[in-house]
Protein backbone atom coordinates (compact mmCIF):
# COMPACT_ATOMS: atom_id res chain seq x y z
CA UNK A 1 0.00 0.00 0.00
CA UNK A 2 1.00 3.29 -1.04
CA UNK A 3 2.32 5.62 1.34
CA UNK A 4 0.86 9.40 1.87
CA UNK A 5 3.04 11.84 2.42
CA UNK A 6 2.65 15.61 2.33
CA UNK A 7 5.73 17.61 1.29
CA UNK A 8 5.83 20.77 2.56
CA UNK A 9 7.38 23.96 0.98
CA UNK A 10 7.10 27.92 2.12
CA UNK A 11 9.81 29.82 0.17
CA UNK A 12 11.76 30.24 -2.63
CA UNK A 13 14.94 28.16 -1.39
CA UNK A 14 12.39 25.44 -0.40
CA UNK A 15 11.63 25.00 -4.48
CA UNK A 16 14.76 23.67 -5.42
CA UNK A 17 15.38 21.20 -2.49
CA UNK A 18 11.54 19.76 -2.78
CA UNK A 19 11.99 19.74 -6.49
CA UNK A 20 13.90 16.46 -7.21
CA UNK A 21 12.32 14.37 -4.09
CA UNK A 22 8.87 15.39 -5.02
CA UNK A 23 9.56 14.40 -9.24
CA UNK A 24 11.02 11.02 -7.52
CA UNK A 25 7.84 10.32 -5.38
CA UNK A 26 5.26 11.07 -8.37
CA UNK A 27 6.95 8.46 -10.18
CA UNK A 28 7.01 5.64 -8.10
CA UNK A 29 3.89 3.30 -6.84
CA UNK A 30 5.01 3.68 -3.57
CA UNK A 31 4.47 6.74 -2.62
CA UNK A 32 0.90 9.17 -2.82
CA UNK A 33 2.86 12.49 -2.34
CA UNK A 34 0.85 16.03 -2.03
CA UNK A 35 2.44 19.35 -2.35
CA UNK A 36 1.39 22.11 0.04
CA UNK A 37 2.94 25.80 -0.46
CA UNK A 38 2.31 27.94 2.55
CA UNK A 39 2.84 31.26 0.94
CA UNK A 40 5.77 32.29 2.81
CA UNK A 41 7.55 33.65 0.11
CA UNK A 42 3.80 35.97 -1.40
CA UNK A 43 5.34 36.99 -4.58
CA UNK A 44 2.61 34.55 -6.73
CA UNK A 45 5.11 35.70 -10.18
CA UNK A 46 8.10 34.46 -8.83
CA UNK A 47 6.57 31.55 -7.56
CA UNK A 48 5.34 30.40 -10.66
CA UNK A 49 8.51 30.65 -12.63
CA UNK A 50 10.26 28.23 -9.57
CA UNK A 51 7.49 25.78 -9.93
CA UNK A 52 7.50 26.28 -13.80
CA UNK A 53 11.36 25.89 -14.25
CA UNK A 54 11.41 23.03 -11.69
CA UNK A 55 9.23 21.18 -13.30
CA UNK A 56 7.04 21.41 -10.17
CA UNK A 57 2.73 21.00 -10.24
CA UNK A 58 0.40 23.08 -9.39
CA UNK A 59 0.59 22.84 -5.13
CA UNK A 60 -2.38 20.37 -4.28
CA UNK A 61 -2.41 23.23 -1.34
CA UNK A 62 -2.06 26.94 -1.42
CA UNK A 63 -2.23 28.59 2.09
CA UNK A 64 -1.84 31.98 1.18
CA UNK A 65 0.11 32.93 4.26
CA UNK A 66 2.17 36.13 3.07
CA UNK A 67 4.10 38.38 5.49
CA UNK A 68 4.46 39.21 8.82
CA UNK A 69 5.95 38.73 11.85
CA UNK A 70 7.92 35.39 12.81
CA UNK A 71 5.27 34.82 15.70
CA UNK A 72 2.12 35.73 13.13
CA UNK A 73 3.43 33.99 10.42
CA UNK A 74 4.18 30.78 12.09
CA UNK A 75 0.90 30.80 13.93
CA UNK A 76 -0.78 31.23 10.73
CA UNK A 77 0.85 28.32 8.86
CA UNK A 78 0.50 26.27 12.13
CA UNK A 79 -3.59 26.69 12.00
CA UNK A 80 -3.84 26.53 8.24
CA UNK A 81 -1.42 23.23 8.04
CA UNK A 82 -3.61 21.67 11.37
CA UNK A 83 -6.26 21.41 9.09
CA UNK A 84 -4.68 19.83 6.26
CA UNK A 85 -3.58 17.34 8.49
CA UNK A 86 -6.74 16.31 10.16
CA UNK A 87 -8.10 15.87 6.81
CA UNK A 88 -5.26 13.96 4.97
CA UNK A 89 -3.84 12.34 7.69
CA UNK A 90 -0.51 11.51 5.99
CA UNK A 91 1.90 8.90 6.71
CA UNK A 92 4.78 11.66 6.69
CA UNK A 93 5.16 14.88 6.50
CA UNK A 94 8.45 15.55 5.02
CA UNK A 95 9.98 19.41 5.24
CA UNK A 96 12.73 21.31 4.14
CA UNK A 97 15.17 23.71 5.37
CA UNK A 98 14.88 26.07 7.96
CA UNK A 99 11.97 28.59 6.98
CA UNK A 100 8.87 29.52 9.52
CA UNK A 101 6.92 27.12 7.55
CA UNK A 102 9.46 24.40 8.02
CA UNK A 103 9.37 24.53 12.33
CA UNK A 104 5.55 25.02 12.10
CA UNK A 105 4.74 21.88 9.91
CA UNK A 106 6.76 20.16 12.14
CA UNK A 107 5.04 20.92 14.93
CA UNK A 108 1.68 20.75 13.96
CA UNK A 109 2.86 17.37 12.58
CA UNK A 110 4.58 15.96 16.25
CA UNK A 111 1.42 17.00 18.37
CA UNK A 112 -0.88 15.32 15.93
CA UNK A 113 1.68 12.41 16.04
CA UNK A 114 2.99 12.03 12.47
CA UNK A 115 6.49 10.96 11.37
CA UNK A 116 8.39 13.61 10.38
CA UNK A 117 11.37 14.16 7.71
CA UNK A 118 13.29 16.65 7.45
CA UNK A 119 16.07 17.32 4.64
CA UNK A 120 18.78 19.29 5.21
CA UNK A 121 19.00 18.26 8.95
CA UNK A 122 21.69 19.44 11.40
CA UNK A 123 22.93 22.69 10.10
CA UNK A 124 23.84 24.93 12.74
CA UNK A 125 25.80 28.65 12.33
CA UNK A 126 25.84 28.81 16.22
CA UNK A 127 23.86 32.05 16.39
CA UNK A 128 20.55 31.86 17.92
CA UNK A 129 20.16 35.64 16.87
CA UNK A 130 19.31 33.77 13.76
CA UNK A 131 15.61 33.02 13.08
CA UNK A 132 16.50 30.44 11.20
CA UNK A 133 19.36 28.67 14.05
CA UNK A 134 16.00 28.40 16.09
CA UNK A 135 14.11 27.07 13.37
CA UNK A 136 16.38 24.39 12.78
CA UNK A 137 17.33 23.25 15.96
CA UNK A 138 13.52 22.53 17.09
CA UNK A 139 12.78 20.97 14.18
CA UNK A 140 15.60 18.67 14.11
CA UNK A 141 14.46 18.14 17.86
CA UNK A 142 11.22 16.68 16.80
CA UNK A 143 11.97 14.92 13.45
CA UNK A 144 12.01 11.15 12.98
CA UNK A 145 14.47 11.02 9.62
CA UNK A 146 17.36 13.44 9.71
CA UNK A 147 18.92 13.83 6.39
CA UNK A 148 22.42 15.25 6.23
CA UNK A 149 23.89 17.65 3.42
CA UNK A 150 27.39 17.36 5.33
CA UNK A 151 29.69 16.06 7.55
CA UNK A 152 29.12 18.94 9.96
CA UNK A 153 25.15 18.18 10.97
CA UNK A 154 25.94 14.67 11.60
CA UNK A 155 28.03 16.01 14.43
CA UNK A 156 26.33 18.60 15.52
CA UNK A 157 23.11 16.09 16.00
CA UNK A 158 25.30 13.64 18.13
CA UNK A 159 26.13 16.36 20.17
CA UNK A 160 22.42 17.49 20.46
CA UNK A 161 22.07 13.42 21.33
CA UNK A 162 19.86 12.85 18.64
CA UNK A 163 19.03 9.09 18.21
CA UNK A 164 22.57 8.18 15.75
CA UNK A 165 19.23 5.76 13.71
CA UNK A 166 17.78 9.17 12.72
CA UNK A 167 20.25 10.22 10.80
CA UNK A 168 20.85 9.79 7.01
CA UNK A 169 24.05 11.37 5.40
CA UNK A 170 22.96 11.42 2.18
CA UNK A 171 24.05 14.61 0.64
CA UNK A 172 22.48 17.68 -0.89
CA UNK A 173 19.23 18.30 -2.86
CA UNK A 174 19.88 21.40 -3.67
CA UNK A 175 22.66 20.12 -6.11
CA UNK A 176 20.02 17.54 -7.34
CA UNK A 177 17.97 20.40 -8.69
CA UNK A 178 21.58 22.44 -9.70
CA UNK A 179 22.93 19.04 -11.58
CA UNK A 180 19.20 18.83 -13.23
CA UNK A 181 18.92 22.07 -14.55
CA UNK A 182 21.94 23.14 -15.12
CA UNK A 183 21.64 22.90 -19.67
CA UNK A 184 18.60 24.12 -19.46
CA UNK A 185 19.98 27.10 -17.20
CA UNK A 186 22.91 27.53 -19.66
CA UNK A 187 21.09 28.42 -22.53
CA UNK A 188 19.20 31.57 -20.94
CA UNK A 189 19.90 34.49 -22.56
CA UNK A 190 20.12 36.92 -19.52
CA UNK A 191 23.99 37.84 -20.18
CA UNK A 192 23.14 39.45 -23.50
CA UNK A 193 20.20 41.24 -22.42
CA UNK A 194 22.20 42.65 -19.45
CA UNK A 195 25.11 43.30 -21.95
CA UNK A 196 27.91 41.20 -20.24
CA UNK A 197 30.03 38.93 -20.43
CA UNK A 198 31.53 35.68 -18.79
CA UNK A 199 33.39 36.37 -16.20
CA UNK A 200 32.79 40.19 -16.68
CA UNK A 201 30.70 41.21 -13.82
CA UNK A 202 30.46 39.75 -9.95
CA UNK A 203 26.58 38.81 -8.59
CA UNK A 204 25.56 40.22 -5.39
CA UNK A 205 22.26 39.15 -3.57
CA UNK A 206 21.65 40.58 0.11
CA UNK A 207 18.41 39.94 1.28
CA UNK A 208 18.91 38.81 5.60
CA UNK A 209 17.10 41.41 7.76
CA UNK A 210 20.49 41.22 9.97
CA UNK A 211 21.88 42.86 7.04
CA UNK A 212 19.55 45.47 5.02
CA UNK A 213 16.98 46.35 8.07
CA UNK A 214 20.30 47.51 9.79
CA UNK A 215 20.92 51.21 8.63
CA UNK A 216 24.84 50.20 9.70
CA UNK A 217 25.00 47.40 7.79
CA UNK A 218 23.58 48.16 4.97
CA UNK A 219 25.76 51.32 4.46
CA UNK A 220 28.89 48.88 5.18
CA UNK A 221 27.95 47.16 2.42
CA UNK A 222 26.96 49.54 0.22
CA UNK A 223 30.75 51.03 1.10
CA UNK A 224 32.24 47.77 -0.24
CA UNK A 225 29.97 47.56 -3.02
CA UNK A 226 30.95 51.40 -3.76
CA UNK A 227 34.92 50.23 -4.55
CA UNK A 228 34.34 46.63 -6.05
CA UNK A 229 32.21 48.30 -8.97
CA UNK A 230 35.24 50.52 -9.91
CA UNK A 231 37.21 47.32 -11.04
CA UNK A 232 34.10 45.63 -11.98
CA UNK A 233 30.51 45.55 -12.81
CA UNK A 234 27.94 44.20 -9.80
CA UNK A 235 25.33 42.56 -11.18
CA UNK A 236 22.29 43.07 -8.43
CA UNK A 237 18.99 40.99 -8.38
CA UNK A 238 17.47 43.15 -5.42
CA UNK A 239 15.39 41.55 -3.30
CA UNK A 240 12.12 44.27 -2.96
CA UNK A 241 12.81 44.04 0.94
CA UNK A 242 16.20 45.63 -0.23
CA UNK A 243 15.32 48.04 -2.54
CA UNK A 244 12.79 49.61 -0.07
CA UNK A 245 15.13 49.75 3.05
CA UNK A 246 17.88 51.37 0.71
CA UNK A 247 15.32 54.34 0.19
CA UNK A 248 13.93 54.19 3.64
CA UNK A 249 17.50 54.67 5.26
CA UNK A 250 18.25 57.49 2.68
CA UNK A 251 21.03 55.95 0.59
CA UNK A 252 19.17 55.71 -2.86
CA UNK A 253 21.54 58.79 -3.98
CA UNK A 254 24.64 56.78 -3.11
CA UNK A 255 23.46 53.67 -4.99
CA UNK A 256 22.55 55.82 -7.74
CA UNK A 257 25.86 57.33 -7.98
CA UNK A 258 27.52 53.87 -8.68
CA UNK A 259 27.63 53.43 -12.68
CA UNK A 260 28.99 50.04 -12.25
CA UNK A 261 26.21 48.51 -9.80
CA UNK A 262 23.55 47.21 -12.24
CA UNK A 263 19.88 47.23 -10.03
CA UNK A 264 17.69 44.58 -11.53
CA UNK A 265 14.41 43.18 -10.68
CA UNK A 266 14.64 39.22 -9.16
CA UNK A 267 15.06 36.41 -11.95
CA UNK A 268 13.54 33.37 -12.77
CA UNK A 269 15.74 30.12 -11.57
CA UNK A 270 17.54 29.39 -14.84
CA UNK A 271 19.00 32.99 -15.24
CA UNK A 272 20.24 33.17 -11.70
CA UNK A 273 22.20 29.81 -12.71
CA UNK A 274 23.29 31.40 -15.62
CA UNK A 275 24.44 34.87 -13.77
CA UNK A 276 25.94 32.76 -10.89
CA UNK A 277 27.77 30.45 -13.38
CA UNK A 278 29.38 32.66 -15.52
CA UNK A 279 30.42 35.08 -12.61
CA UNK A 280 33.89 36.48 -11.79
CA UNK A 281 32.65 35.83 -7.97
CA UNK A 282 29.46 36.03 -5.98
CA UNK A 283 28.72 38.41 -2.98
CA UNK A 284 26.04 36.84 -0.95
CA UNK A 285 24.63 36.64 2.67
CA UNK A 286 22.59 33.38 1.41
CA UNK A 287 22.88 30.39 2.63
CA UNK A 288 21.86 27.68 -0.43
CA UNK A 289 24.05 29.94 -2.83
CA UNK A 290 27.67 29.33 -0.97
CA UNK A 291 26.47 25.38 -1.49
CA UNK A 292 25.64 26.20 -5.10
CA UNK A 293 28.82 28.12 -5.99
CA UNK A 294 30.88 25.57 -4.45
CA UNK A 295 28.84 23.10 -6.38
CA UNK A 296 29.99 25.70 -9.73
CA UNK A 297 33.43 26.27 -8.21
CA UNK A 298 32.63 30.02 -8.53
CA UNK A 299 34.38 31.91 -5.62
CA UNK A 300 31.97 33.08 -3.01
CA UNK A 301 32.32 35.85 -0.29
CA UNK A 302 29.67 35.34 2.49
CA UNK A 303 28.75 38.81 3.79
CA UNK A 304 27.95 37.41 7.47
CA UNK A 305 30.43 36.70 10.48
CA UNK A 306 28.92 32.86 10.36
CA UNK A 307 27.91 30.60 8.48
CA UNK A 308 26.04 27.03 9.01
CA UNK A 309 27.40 25.51 6.20
CA UNK A 310 31.29 25.23 6.51
CA UNK A 311 32.13 22.58 4.18
CA UNK A 312 31.63 25.20 1.72
CA UNK A 313 34.58 27.03 3.99
CA UNK A 314 36.74 23.84 4.37
CA UNK A 315 36.83 22.68 0.84
CA UNK A 316 34.88 24.77 -1.50
CA UNK A 317 34.59 28.11 -2.75
CA UNK A 318 33.47 29.82 -0.04
CA UNK A 319 35.33 32.35 2.40
CA UNK A 320 33.39 34.13 5.18
CA UNK A 321 34.04 38.05 5.22
CA UNK A 322 31.53 39.09 7.55
CA UNK A 323 30.78 43.12 7.83
CA UNK A 324 34.23 44.69 7.53
CA UNK A 325 34.28 46.28 3.89
CA UNK A 326 38.15 46.60 3.97
CA UNK A 327 38.25 42.76 4.39
CA UNK A 328 35.32 42.52 1.37
CA UNK A 329 36.72 44.91 -0.74
CA UNK A 330 40.41 43.10 -0.74
CA UNK A 331 39.24 39.36 -1.47
CA UNK A 332 37.31 41.07 -3.96
CA UNK A 333 40.54 42.39 -5.36
CA UNK A 334 42.60 39.22 -4.84
CA UNK A 335 39.28 37.41 -7.51
CA UNK A 336 39.56 40.27 -9.46
CA UNK A 337 43.59 39.99 -9.70
CA UNK A 338 42.85 35.83 -10.59
CA UNK A 339 44.17 34.88 -6.82
CA UNK A 340 41.54 32.07 -4.79
CA UNK A 341 41.81 28.96 -3.22
CA UNK A 342 41.74 25.62 -4.92
CA UNK A 343 37.90 24.16 -3.83
CA UNK A 344 36.75 21.03 -3.78
CA UNK A 345 32.87 19.31 -4.28
CA UNK A 346 31.64 17.99 -1.06
CA UNK A 347 31.02 14.05 -0.75
CA UNK A 348 27.69 13.05 -2.13
CA UNK A 349 26.88 16.30 -4.12
CA UNK A 350 26.54 14.43 -6.81
CA UNK A 351 23.01 14.76 -7.74
CA UNK A 352 21.29 11.87 -6.42
CA UNK A 353 20.45 12.79 -2.75
CA UNK A 354 16.81 12.83 -3.63
CA UNK A 355 17.64 8.75 -4.82
CA UNK A 356 19.24 8.14 -1.86
CA UNK A 357 16.39 10.03 1.00
CA UNK A 358 13.60 7.92 -1.30
CA UNK A 359 15.35 4.58 -0.85
CA UNK A 360 15.66 5.55 2.73
CA UNK A 361 12.11 6.21 3.29
CA UNK A 362 10.69 3.28 1.39
CA UNK A 363 12.87 0.78 3.14
CA UNK A 364 11.58 2.59 6.86
CA UNK A 365 7.87 3.55 6.35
Amino acid sequence: MSKRILNVVGARPNFMKIAPIHRLMLNSEKFQPRLVHTGQHYDAAMSKVFFDELGLPEPDAYLGVGSGSHAYQTAEVMKALEKIMLEERPDLVLVVGDVNSTLAASIVAAKLCIPIAHIEAGLRSGDRTMPEEINRILTDSIADFLFITEKSGVENLKREGIPGEKVFMVGNVMIDSLVMHLKKAQASIILEQLGVGERGYSLATIHRPANVDNPENLQKILTAFHEIQKSIKIIFPIHPRTRKMIQTFGFQNQVDQMQNLKLIDPVGYFDFVKLMEKSRFVLTDSGGIQEETTFLKIPCLTLRENTERPVTIEIGSNMLVGMNPAIIIQQGQQIIAGKWKNSQIPELWDGHAAERIIQILTEKL
